[in-house]
């Protein structure tokens, strides 16, 4: 892959059902950049935690299935597929089961330590092949790139939060309501935002966008907009 149009990280925070991972992977193609989906990787260390039969309430057994579980995350805008044990597990990291268990296992401060190592290994990366990262998740402005040439916290309203997320679950053929949704919304915000390593808050730099009424073509146009104004494109160069 040739270097593409973004020189350095982007990077977007903000809770679920902001529009993120969506924004993130446009924003990324737009700029022939890499993309990567921090989310996905606490996932599927969730599914591995499951399939281990682990409580993961059990901080110390959650760490060690960290330490072993064999994944990758793959930093393509075009397929970012993630895989466990060789096998792409996409659709099982978005299952309920894994949705309810992700807050708490994210939360073990090794599990974190152990990932944010990796995310930071795929970053670097990045940047010597393509040029720039697109990064996506909780903490990235804050702790995994806190020296990103862009810092975005993306916002909206829960409401609007629960049902996009009800949207996207019904579209891969996942049962929902809004309602309880909105409760899962709302339950991992405070969890989130309440753990004590690394909780989910905007960069003390960090631009904050409010998508509650943007659309994703709206959302897309102001995150290059933000990248245009930061110096952060150049022409593309092709390799």
């Amino acid at each position: 892959m040739g270097h593409g149009e973004l020189r350095g990280v982007v990077a977007l925070d903000g809770p679920s059902g902001t529009g993120k991972s969506s924004a993130a992977r446009k924003l990324a193609s737009a700029l022939g950049a890499r993309y990567l989906d921090t989310g996905a990787m606490y996932r599927v260390v969730t599914l591995a935690v499951l399939r281990a039969g682990v409580d993961p309430a059990d901080a110390a057994r959650v760490a060690e299935v960290a330490r072993s579980a064999r994944y990758e995350q793959a930093a393509d805008p075009g397929a970012s597929t993630t895989t466990l044990d060789g096998v792409d597990v996409g659709a099982d990291i978005r299952g309920p089961e894994v949705t309810r268990a992700v807050s708490p296992v994210s939360a073990v401060p090794e599990v974190r330590e152990l990932l944010v190592a990796r995310q930071r290994e795929i970053i670097a990366d990045a940047l010597a092949l393509a040029g720039g990262i697109v990064v996506e998740g909780r903490d990235i402005g804050t702790v995994v790139a806190p020296d990103a040439g862009l810092k975005v916290y993306l916002t909206a309203d829960a409401q609007a939060r629960a049902q996009r997320r009800a949207r996207q679950d019904h579209a891969s053929g996942r049962a929902a309501t809004v309602d309880a949704t909105l409760a899962d919304v709302r339950r991992r915000d405070a969890y989130d935002s309440s753990r004590a390593v690394s909780p989910l808050r905007p960069a003390a730099d960090a631009v904050e966008l409010d998508t509650t009424e943007l659309d994703l073509p709206g959302v897309l146009a102001a995150l290059l907009d933000l990248v245009e104004q930061r110096g952060l494109r150049v022409a593309a160069v092709r390799g």
